[in-house]
């Protein structure tokens, strides 16, 4: 079994960034036309699925909400993880995590995480359906539960789990534009990874990882 890559993301060069794909057109991430797609999905196959396994432990189920808060402009919800978690700490990911035995599927789970990790109730979340499993190199199989949030909505984040919550331009993120690619060489075996920087202002919000992975099949799926 591979060991975990120690390395920081920032510091990885770029090989290149994606300039020759169409970003997803404006008026397919209105509302309407979100549920339309999920409604009536295209054909279509995700782009990344798996990572290099780098944990020896069985897989565990997981799920993450993939929060689409409807303003003006709709916006992708994401959260900075808290420094001190034993796996994926200091990363930015979209609220959620491993299925309980109570939970009556990915949406319940995706759901209950939302509301334990950063206070968002489940009445202000309206689920259009699901992507498919990415397995993580630390051997979680995450659905992602796309959803549309109110933007009336308030957030509560928990401080033992969530540094900080915020949102991207979903518009940013359906642009290849801003999707880059890096590799790293670990035990002789060369992996490529997405990132998706994005200055929030005075913060550079650096997604990254199994997060720019779901983004991207997101991306793959509306550009169907």
């Amino acid at each position: 079994m591979s060991k975990p890559i120690s390395f920081d993301p920032l510091q990885v060069p770029v090989i290149r960034v994606d300039h020759h794909l169409s970003p997803v057109p404006v008026q397919q991430l209105t509302a309407h036309a979100l549920a339309e797609r999920f409604a009536r999905p295209p054909p279509w196959e995700p782009e990344l699925v798996r990572e290099r396994a780098f944990m020896d432990r069985e897989p565990a189920a997981a799920a993450v909400l993939v929060g689409l808060v409807m303003r003006d402009e709709p916006m992708v919800l994401l959260t900075q993880r808290t420094a001190h978690l034993s796996t994926h700490s200091g990363q930015i990911a979209f609220a959620g995590g491993k299925s309980d035995p109570e939970d009556a599927d990915a949406a319940a789970t995706a759901l209950r995480e939302a509301q334990e990790e950063v206070g968002l109730e489940a009445r202000h979340v309206q689920v259009l359906g699901q992507l498919p499993i990415y397995i993580t190199g630390s051997a979680f199989h995450v659905t992602p539960v796309v959803a549309l949030i109110s933007p009336d909505m308030t957030l509560q984040p928990n401080p033992f789990e969530v540094a900080h919550a915020f949102e991207v331009p979903l518009s940013f993120l359906m642009s290849p534009a801003n999707h880059r690619w890096h590799c790293v060489e670990h035990e002789g075996v060369r992996r490529e990874w997405l990132s998706m920087p994005y200055q929030d202002g005075e913060h550079l919000r650096f997604i990254w990882g199994a997060t720019a992975g779901m983004l991207r099949n997101l991306y793959r799926f509306l550009q169907a």
